[in-house]
């Protein structure tokens, strides 16, 4: 026996028996352990579980910047009102369902090896908060998602302000984002921790959760679809119908024709860089600095209708998607802002975040997109309409420049679509992330090449979440959503990020703008916006058969936002 082992009970000797010799001491066979526990030992402490920064944070988290933060912003509009506590029980159960998002940054010195998460197994913090209403409580709400980044040293990163009732904010100089009653979710998270798309899926599991349903949160996507990002449409996508005056539209050609101009940069062509202008001061609080000093980022909101598109027999493939016009119309308002403003052409590469991941209860939580570039090249195509009023569509055998670059757009995102997931941030990000130095030497570096790579960094962002496949329905009292807007952070040389989506059920497009205000004024936003919505409605097909607004009750417009065409980063 040593000095280790418990003691055991000694055998009483015979007295007819001579005694017996010593035996060398054994150890208890793990059976007998587990039946004799040892009861005088300490329990072991428990110890949360730590996970090391994930690419993607580690160098979001080297980038950091005070006087950018590094938010996202996830706004949902309810049609009735919530009862506070039932939300605030239901959003803390659908943080326990998804136990990833309950996490906080380790405190980290220089000499590390590694950033850290800390998974917790309850909040910090409550992260939800019941601003006072008032008439501009929705707009305070905006300025604070652009300001203040929720900590990374508290778990959970994410802030859930209820506004209620939802008073008239305008989201653009046109019409307001919601009625005058009803609620607003803001969501506002830290871009370093998690993306927009998985802070929805926790916020669908809350409304599953608050309207009283006993299983998880599902999703809506079509059994056709096996990933969101992929390039299946729905099995059975809508057809546009035959327009009076055209006759049916011939097939699309199996490959895009030759684009005027190269349509791939080389690798060491510049990219062009959005013309800066600064005509007036802010009057916008969503724009609006806390100091004043004219450093963040800036906001605006708008819905538009979907453009349409060619008609195609049920069940084929469409020859573009609506992702593929937005990214046109993209390219067209970046290079003709440029036009205006005296800039020399140059090939505009936009960066089309992608995500695989499923969108079912199980969804992983954190940054789970890819980002790809898609360029585009630097002489415009004139903006000639597909067809004329009356007139047949052309042949494919003479399709218009604008119907040349948008089947060109779609032969190559369905290719970037269709590759393997590799490094979500490139080789260079994942070899800088690999390296054997510690976090502070690492951090100094990547901040160096990102400076030094600041001429080649794409020209904007394009961030199409599609439509979302959660009805977000909050029962009787809340009901389901009726808009939902993303925004992504704008952050220099870069300094502009469109973001895009669509209810479960609606047939509007909700986007966001967000700019770098050392790129931009709200003046000058607002100008950008026009140009977009200009852009976006020369893609359609034919632009003037695009409605504006439908009756209500009416069947939904034709070429509805694909289910999720892009999940985008946010």
């Amino acid at each position: 026996m040593t000095a280790l082992e418990p003691a055991r009970p000694v055998q009483p000797v015979q007295p007819a028996q001579p005694a017996q010799p010593a035996q060398p001491a054994q150890d208890d066979p793990p059976r007998s352990r587990d039946v004799h526990p040892r009861t005088t030992a300490p329990a072991r402490p428990h110890h949360p579980a730590r996970i090391p920064f994930p690419l993607v944070d580690e160098i979001s988290r080297h980038c950091l910047e005070d006087d950018e933060p590094e938010t996202v912003h996830i706004e949902v509009h309810l049609p009735g009102r919530l009862d506070h506590e039932r939300l605030r029980t239901a959003f803390h159960q659908a943080l326990a369902r998804h136990p990833r998002v309950l996490m906080r940054q380790v405190p980290t010195r220089w000499w590390h090896r590694h950033y850290t998460w800390q998974l917790t197994s309850a909040p910090d913090v409550d992260p939800v908060a019941f601003p006072p209403p008032g008439p501009d409580a929705l707009a305070h709400a905006r300025a604070r998602a652009l300001t203040d980044c929720p900590p990374l040293d508290a778990s959970p990163p994410v802030r859930l302000e209820v506004i209620e009732p939802a008073h008239a904010a305008p989201v653009d100089d046109r019409r307001p984002a919601a009625p005058s009653a009803g609620t607003v979710l803001l969501l506002t998270l830290h871009h370093t921790a998690l993306d927009g798309p998985a802070c929805l899926r926790i916020l669908a599991t809350a409304a599953e959760l608050y309207a009283g349903s006993t299983g998880p949160a599902g999703s809506t996507e079509p059994a056709g679809r096996t990933s969101p990002s992929g390039p299946a449409d729905p099995p059975d996508p809508p057809t546009h119908p035959t327009h009076p005056t055209h006759p049916a539209h011939p097939p699309h050609p199996p490959y895009p024709p030759q684009l005027p101009g190269r349509s791939r940069p080389g690798l060491l062509t510049r990219p062009a860089r959005l013309a800066p202008d600064h005509s007036t001061p802010p009057t916008n609080p969503t724009t609006s600095s806390t100091s004043g000093s004219g450093n963040g980022n800036g906001m605006l909101l708008t819905e538009l209708s979907v453009p349409t598109r060619p008609p195609h027999p049920t069940g084929e493939r469409p020859p573009y998607t609506v992702n593929d016009q937005l990214l046109v119309a993209t390219y067209l308002m970046a290079a003709r802002w440029n036009q205006l403003h005296d800039r020399p052409a140059a090939p505009v590469v936009i960066t089309m975040p992608i995500d695989d991941r499923s969108r079912g209860p199980h969804m992983p939580i954190g940054n789970g997109t890819r980002l790809a570039a898609v360029p585009f090249p630097s002489t415009t195509p004139p903006l000639t309409p597909h067809t004329s009023p009356g007139v047949a569509p052309r042949s494919t055998a003479t399709p218009t420049p604008l119907t040349r670059l948008l089947h060109h757009t779609s032969a190559h995102t369905r290719a970037l679509k269709s590759t393997t997931p590799r490094s979500p941030l490139g080789l260079p990000a994942a070899v800088l992330a690999s390296l054997p130095l510690p976090v502070g030497p690492r951090r100094a570096l990547t901040r160096a090449l990102r400076s030094l790579a600041a001429p080649w960094t794409p020209t904007t962002l394009l961030s199409n979440i599609g439509r979302v496949p959660y009805p977000l329905d909050f029962g009787e009292t809340g009901g389901r959503a009726t808009a939902v807007w993303f925004s992504a952070p704008a952050r220099m040389p870069r300094g502009l990020s469109i973001t895009t989506a669509a209810t479960c059920d609606g047939d509007r497009i909700h986007l966001a703008l967000r700019w770098s205000r050392a790129l931009l004024d709200e003046a000058a936003a607002t100008r950008l916006l026009d140009l977009f919505r200009s852009s976006l409605a020369a893609t359609a097909w034919p632009p003037t058969a695009a409605p504006a607004t439908r009756p209500p009750g009416t069947a939904p417009a034709p070429g509805p936002v694909p289910p999720a065409e892009e999940g985008g980063t946010p």
